[in-house]
């Protein structure tokens, strides 16, 4: 079982425990606001998705972590590694991606989560690049990846939902040559 840690945060696989607070962040409007159609997934939906990411684990070697605060054991959210069947035209591809329930917002803990899962992906994984992939309008997201060292390469659009998406990109090279990689 992979645990990452951060000055703030425990990166771990999921528990039982994690789907109610987890479900919660996805019960949220503003959480939801940027993702796919915007809609809302309840207790049901966000157990069939961290089932399937913990499948993914198991066949891939990676997938998205649950996110705790070390300081209070609270589940903030999630971030990891997946591959982003959505949109075909990028594949092959592994995206970096997180989820993190309102009261996180703003405190640099997206980046920090984010930065310790690209990291897992490029030195334990070996991946040769990671993906992120933002809806267009969605500035704090782009704000995170533009920090963790990504650089855009494409607009698309998403055809699960018909919204405008922006493809970031990282390069393994580029990510192990950077000074200071820690974002």
């Amino acid at each position: 079982m992979v645990t990452l840690e951060t000055p703030r945060l425990i990166l771990r696989r999921w528990r039982e425990a994690d789907v109610a607070p987890m479900a919660a962040v996805n019960a949220d409007p503003e959480v939801m606001r940027w993702i796919g159609d915007g809609s809302l997934r309840d207790e049901q939906q966000t157990r069939d998705g961290i089932q399937a990411s913990e499948r993914g684990w198991e066949s891939q070697g990676f997938g998205l972590f649950a996110v705790e605060i070390r300081s209070t054991g609270e589940l903030a959210g999630f971030t990891g590694l997946s591959v982003p069947h959505f949109l075909p035209e990028v594949l092959p591809a592994v995206e970096i991606g997180w989820r993190l329930g309102r009261s996180h917002w703003g405190q640099g803990l997206a980046t920090e989560a984010a930065a310790a899962a690209v990291r897992f992906g490029f030195e334990e994984r070996g991946l040769g690049r990671i993906v992120g992939i933002t809806q267009v309008g969605n500035d704090a997201s782009e704000r995170v990846m533009t920090k963790l060292g990504m650089r855009p390469v494409r607009e698309s659009v998403d055809p699960t939902c018909g919204r405008g998406v922006r493809v970031f990109e990282l390069s393994s090279g580029r990510y192990l040559t950077a000074p200071g990689r820690h974002a």
